[in-house]
This record gives structure tokens, C-alpha cells and sequence, in this order.
């Protein structure tokens, strides 16, 4: 499964970092890194939540490469 970033919509809130940080980080700048697109099931749930959390609709989640 993979992470899609919608850098249009992203501000760079910081929701997704607090929820999976070791998949996302707001950088200095205030831009948000994706530090890994590729994900597994045992990551699903969190990955989820920081996509249904984004307040700008930003994430969202490919089912295939």
C-alpha cells in the first residue's frame, strides 16, 4: 500500500507527524515530508487515522503501486 500527498492541499499542520511519525515530519520550513510512501498492514490503522484526520484532506491511501 502507498501514502498519496496532496502537496496542493497539505499547510503542514502536523497531525499525521503526531499520529505516524515515522511517516511523516513537518519540516523547519513548515513543509511536510513523507519519510516513507510504502506501507504494510501493521501500519494500516495508523496511516488511516492521520488520512482521516488531515483537516485539509491532504493524504489518502493507494490499495496498489
Amino acid at each position: 500500500m502507498k501514502i498519496i500527498v496532496d502537496e496542493n492541499r497539505c499547510t503542514g499542520l502536523g497531525i499525521c507527524e503526531s499520529i505516524a511519525p515515522g511517516f511523516f515530519e513537518v519540516g523547519d520550513d513548515g513543509a511536510m515530508v513523507l519519510l516513507r510512501e510504502q506501507f504494510g498492514e501493521t501500519d494500516r490503522a495508523d496511516i488511516e487515522e492521520a488520512a482521516r484526520s488531515c483537516p485539509t484532506l491532504a493524504l489518502s491511501i493507494a490499495e496498489k503501486d
